[in-house]
């Protein structure tokens, strides 16, 4: 039985027999993958710097911590979505797969995370109130900074969206 192409050049038969050219094949020249990293990297880096802005004081947890504004995990995975959009096209199956788990992890930032971070709030309250010989009292407290606000999830899928963008233009602008 011959083999079966689809007008997109995929293999109805089985996977698509694209070869990897030498240069597309690495991880250093993956577009999506390097857009992620960077949008990751700069929303630690804002958030490193809004903590400051809000709090006075250096606080490098913040450099690699989860909360605070902008969300990475929007940014990243906002990022991430858009770069594999832009490069496979939007209409791809890879680029829904990737918009619709950017969207559970979005709402999952702002729905389960938020509201367990708050718990913790609560829960670390209630053990400080505790009297000194009680079991509990000397544990370690939970950590607080676990979810985003819907404004911190936006600005991080904002920042997301941004970076892929203006890595697609320089890709663009770098071509002879």
């Amino acid at each position: 039985m011959g083999h079966v192409t689809a007008s997109s050049g995929s293999s109805i038969n089985g996977p698509p027999s694209r070869a990897p050219s030498s240069l597309s094949s690495t991880a250093f020249t993956n577009f999506p993958l390097i857009s992620a990293l960077i949008s990751f990297a700069v929303a630690q880096f804002i958030k490193f710097f809004t903590s400051w802005y809000k709090e006075r004081r250096w606080d490098f947890k913040r450099l690699v911590g989860s909360g605070g504004m902008p969300s990475s995990h929007s940014s990243t995975v906002s990022a991430l979505a858009v770069a594999i959009g832009l490069q496979e096209g939007f209409g791809a199956s890879v680029f829904a797969v990737s918009l619709i788990l950017a969207c559970i992890v979005m709402y999952d930032a702002t729905g389960v995370r938020l509201h367990a971070g708050r718990q913790a709030e609560v829960l670390n309250q209630i053990v400080y109130e505790l009297p000194a010989e009680h079991p509990l009292a000397e544990s370690r407290p939970l950590r607080e900074l676990l979810g985003h606000t819907p404004p911190q999830v936006v600005a991080g899928g904002l920042l997301g969206i941004v970076t892929s963008s203006i890595g697609h233009l320089m890709i663009i602008m770098a071509k002879p």
